[in-house]
């Protein structure tokens, strides 16, 4: 179905309704903007001006939605307690404001049969105005030679203390010309900042620093970064020591922490 503006803000706003109280962000976006910064093998199946939505957790998330969910359900299986109170609180979402409606929910840390993943969390978060993704090609004359560096998100208000979580397709639903793409605020303008920023995460991302490049209205409390700073085949023990509903197993299937914001797990 063709939508305006008017059914795009409204969709927005339903789900902002939901998710905010929640701790999340969403931030809207035309599946074309994302298609046309990546190569063939890994846009998105859908008609360029198909809406999307990308969804973005906030250091609120922590005690507004994973605690509450830890105290009421507990963890289920080997799957990480993160990812499954994400799934929770986008899936009810989804049920809740678009019943009957088919919605395309790609979670970050879900891959497809290649292995590749559902969608490239940062890349998202970039085209749609939530986060600047700094990468290696944005800064200039680079000191590092041959050497790779992982790119990092940064948004306007919370820095590097926030992830990416999932992205909506609404493929019946189409997006006007009128809707013009947001510009990502540049929190990192100089070049001397970039490589700082880049420096941080790719070398010392186990000690936060990254995400201080701005300053951030709101960090992790000292739970949640007791939870994030702990090995994940050793948080469902900290779990348990937190009073928590004892899990199946003590040592679920390990995540891997070493680009922490990437994969959205912290």
């Amino acid at each position: 179905m063709a939508a305006s503006t008017a059914n795009v803000e409204g969709i927005t706003r339903l789900l902002e309704d939901y998710l905010s109280k929640l701790g999340f962000e969403v931030y809207p976006l035309k599946v074309g903007w994302y298609n046309a910064v990546l190569s063939p093998t890994l846009r998105l199946a859908y008609p360029d001006d198909s809406l999307a939505v990308v969804v973005l957790s906030t250091p609120a998330m922590f005690e507004q939605a994973f605690l509450p969910f830890m105290e009421e359900r507990g963890c289920q299986g080997l799957s990480d307690p993160i990812d499954q109170c994400v799934k929770h609180c986008v899936s009810s979402a989804v049920s809740k404001c678009f019943p009957g409606q088919e919605v395309d929910v790609r979670y970050d840390y879900e891959l497809l049969p290649s292995r590749k993943p559902k969608f490239l969390a940062q890349t998202a978060a970039h085209v749609s105005g939530a986060a600047f993704y700094y990468q290696q090609s944005d800064v200039t004359d680079q000191p590092w030679a041959e050497k790779k560096m992982f790119g990092v998100c940064v948004h306007p208000r919370f820095g590097g203390w926030f992830a990416i979580r999932a992205l909506l397709v609404f493929g019946d639903v189409t997006v006007g010309t009128e809707t013009v793409q947001p510009a990502p605020p540049d929190c990192v303008p100089s070049r001397e900042g970039r490589i700082q920023l880049l420096e941080a995460f790719n070398f010392h991302w186990q000690d936060w620093s990254y995400r201080d490049i701005v300053r951030p209205v709101q960090i992790y409390s000292q739970k949640q970064k007791d939870y994030f700073s702990t090995p994940p085949a050793q948080r469902f023990a900290l779990l348990k020591s937190w009073g928590f509903v004892p899990c199946d197993s003590d040592q679920p299937a390990e995540t891997s922490d070493a680009q922490s914001q990437a994969t959205g797990h912290g």
